[in-house]
């Protein structure tokens, strides 16, 4: 490919990028801020104000009433159903919004909405559902459709008369996270002539932002414009859950006629964004004595909140996750609950996060029991090509890129692991009030890449515009696109005399200017991306071909790029070329693999964790850029760091979030990275049906990040072992918070250990 340059970095950290709150604020602007529940089900009777400076700025509040006739009351929709933008006439859950309170700035705005007084009426309705217990009594759920539920594998009862050891209804649960993206949920909303809008919006899914806000406004898909440069950091909670944000605006500005600009504060966007689903599972599971694992059965509750959003997609991302092991036969019954929470939505890895970390609890219970090691149980219970293909039939591909194995056992070489492994075991010995643990953690990541739009033009100076229907959330999806468009169009040029990359520009997602954008999600819209420019530079370099052979045979030598192109506009040649992707039957799935080893020091006083070391390797393929991949690998690794050890997504009695700062929401920081940090994008040559060869490595490093967690299981249990606790076996919750280690290590131990140490010195001076 071309030398890499990341473009769109050095803007991003020089802060030269524009975001939609960069945008200079239009003549007359005003301010929103919302209005939210603090009940989970209640009538709303009233809203006021007390009185104050903030409350005197209030312009208006906007509510269910101001939507115009013809429109809808909706501020989020998907596959499965459409979500309200405001609770009206009953607010369904904790953080919903009732309306936007408008104001000359945003600082008036946002103290005259913490100074709103909500008047509730509980009258002739039934409790809230809060729990995935309380839905199951109610039998509270939305449904997954037939071709949306995972399929199971082989016959459970006959796996389970092959077991020579049985772990019957063990239970396991994680909790939800927070998007913490640096930019929170935001958008400029602009009414134009002729009863349209143009909206900024910061969104992975700009098209469906565009769809929602006109059925709330009641006006044509075309009357509404919305475009978003760049967003600051997305993982997923600005795809379905920055639409309410987007509508609100617009509909402010619709009503009044006049630009609303809306910026959550950090507090309201925690409250009211919702974020990764909250999962509880209980297993049974039947195993031989070697380790080998013959049968697995799941009862799983899945935590949706108030609306479908996507969630019944959730059950077999989970699924997808969980099946990197083989199980001999898998059951599994899934219910995704409906609850009066936020909605949970898809977040980095969804699903198969979770699937991924439940399928380590189980091979690390197997190991206890038996006493084994749990490395050895894991690879006891890797797939062999045959069982990938029974457990991922669509995506196994073919059996030279099933890579596990050999990244297993390059990764256990490369670490030194089983050196490490017996220093560990040295210095627990040593050690009384310091424990150390190790793991290792593979990874199976189904990816499925979307369709996607292309738009290559050349300008009469030769300079070269692109569009594509990828967001740039930061995942260097600019950058790569640029690439690509110089590769393509340096075909016309084989000896690479010719450099375009100065010329090439990428041009912001606009939903009136490059249709079916689609979303920007899953860690394939690079690729969809860079695929669909190939096909539009492709198309171009075909209409160029002639121009250059002209051009070759009139001078004799070599022809430069601002000649082909004033040659091919005096020629008439068409200079704009446009491609819509779709990836055929044998690239809509594929399946990425890698490994993680991870080394944890807890304090058995405080239950603080450090972490000593990471070693990651990942199967890219055939990198599109080796930097910006492993950049992605390495952030996500942290941010997975954040669910399975920091981030306590606490709510009140209500369900409304008290965890909404970074004073009791803790996020990784500097000291979360690892002390050395070993991270390799193993490069696996050629894929025919990947995107010259390349693999998608933006999401799945998030799950390599349990491999923390279970290295902190392992310290726990070496802390156990120190004080005399007999109870080896034990489940570990996720997150894994200090206040959580010192508990499963033993609140009384010190207690217990200085009496000891009193009545032995009391012996002594007898």
């Amino acid at each position: 490919m071309i030398t890499f340059r990341l473009i769109e970095f050095l803007f991003c950290t020089a802060g030269e990028a524009v975001y939609v709150d960069d945008i200079p604020a239009p003549k007359n602007c005003l301010y929103g801020e919302f209005i939210y529940s603090t009940q989970p089900l209640a009538y709303v009777k009233n809203i006021k104000f007390k009185p104050s400076l903030a409350s005197e700025k209030v312009l208006t509040v906007v509510s269910t009433k101001d939507i115009p006739s013809g429109g809808q009351n909706i501020g989020s929709s998907f596959l499965f159903g459409d979500e309200p933008l405001f609770g009206s006439p009953v607010a369904e859950y904790a953080g919903q919004a009732l309306g936007v309170v408008i104001a000359e700035t945003q600082r008036y705005a946002n103290l005259a909405g913490k100074q709103v007084v909500v008047e509730y009426d509980t009258k002739d309705l039934k409790p809230p559902i809060l729990t995935v217990e309380q839905a199951v009594q109610n039998n509270s759920y939305f449904e997954v459709p037939p071709e949306r539920y995972p399929k199971q594998v082989g016959d459970f009862s006959k796996g389970m008369a092959e077991a020579d050891h049985k772990i019957l209804a063990t239970e396991v649960k994680l909790a939800s996270q927070y998007y913490f993206y640096m930019e929170t949920q935001t958008a400029l909303a602009i009414p134009d002539e002729d009863n349209t809008l143009v909206v900024y919006s910061s969104s992975q899914y700009p098209e469906l932002a565009q769809s929602v806000i006109a059925r709330c406004l009641g006006i044509p898909f075309s009357n509404v414009r919305v475009i978003t440069r760049r967003v600051g950091g997305g993982f997923g909670g600005k795809a379905f859950r920055s639409y309410t944000l987007a509508t609100a605006a617009a509909l402010c500005a619709f009503k009044l006629r006049r630009p609303v600009r809306m910026y959550l504060n950090r507090s309201t966007d925690m409250i009211m964004i919702g974020g990764r689903h909250p999962i509880k599972a209980y297993y049974t599971v039947g195993f031989k004595s070697n380790g080998r694992i013959t049968a697995l059965h799941l009862d799983i509750l899945i935590n949706a909140g108030i609306s479908p959003d996507a969630s019944p997609l959730i059950p077999d991302y989970m699924m997808s996750g969980l099946k990197k092991y083989n199980w001999g036969a898998l059951s599994f019954d899934i219910k995704v609950c409906k609850t009066n929470n936020t909605s949970k939505s898809t977040m980095r890895a969804p699903g198969d996060t979770q699937g991924s970390f439940i399928a380590e609890a189980i091979i690390e219970h197997v190991a206890s029991v038996l006493s084994l090691d749990a490395n050895n149980v894991r690879q006891k219970n890797f797939h062999t090509y045959d069982s990938l293909v029974s457990f991922y039939p669509e995506s196994a591909g073919e059996a030279s890129t099933y890579t596990l194995h050999s990244i297993f056992n390059r990764l256990l070489t490369t670490s030194s692991y089983l050196h490490r492994a017996e220093s560990i075991k040295h210095f627990n010995n040593r050690n009384k009030w310091r424990k150390r643990g190790i793991s290792c953690v593979p990874l199976i990541f189904k990816v499925a890449p979307r369709p996607a739009p292309g738009r290559v033009s050349v300008l009469n100076d030769g300079s070269i515009v692109v569009e594509v229907g990828g967001v740039e959330v930061g995942q260097g999806l600019w950058t790569k696109v640029q690439q690509m468009t110089v590769f393509a169009l340096g075909q016309l040029w084989p000896d690479g005399s010719e450099c375009l990359l100065d010329r090439v520009r990428l041009l912001q997602a606009d939903t009136l200017n490059l249709i079916q954008g689609g979303l920007t999600a899953g860690s394939t819209s690079s690729e969809s991306s860079c695929a669909a420019t190939l096909e539009a530079c492709n198309m171009l370099v075909d209409r160029l071909k002639p121009v250059m052979k002209k051009l070759k045979q009139q001078s004799g030598g070599a022809v430069s790029w601002d000649a082909l192109i004033a040659q091919a506009i005096t020629d008439n040649v068409n200079l704009s070329s446009s491609a819509y992707w779709v990836p055929g039957q044998e690239s809509s799935t594929y399946l990425n693999y890698g490994a993680a080893i991870s080394e944890v020091e807890i304090d058995v006083l405080t239950g603080a964790i450090t972490l000593l070391r990471s070693d990651l390797v990942y199967d890219c393929g055939k990198s599109l850029n080796p930097a910006v991949d492993l950049g992605q690998i390495e952030g996500s690794f942290i941010q997975g760091i954040g669910f399975f050890i920091n981030e306590e997504h606490e709510t009140n009695a209500d369900g409304l979030v008290v965890s909404d700062s970074t004073w009791v929401y803790k996020i990784p920081s500097v000291d979360t990275i690892p002390k050395q940090f070993n991270a390799e994008v193993l490069n696996t040559g050629y894929h025919k049906n990947r995107v010259l060869s390349s693999k998608a490595s933006g999401e799945p490093a998030v799950v390599l990040a349990a491999s923390v967690h279970c290295a902190v299981r392992e310290a726990i249990r070496a802390a156990r072992k120190e004080f005399g606790n007999s109870q080896l076996t034990f489940q570990l919750d996720v997150p894994a918070p200090m206040t959580h280690v010192k508990e499963m290590c033993g609140l009384d131990i010190v207690d217990k250990y200085l009496e000891s140490l009193s009545a032995h010195q009391s012996r002594a001076s007898a």
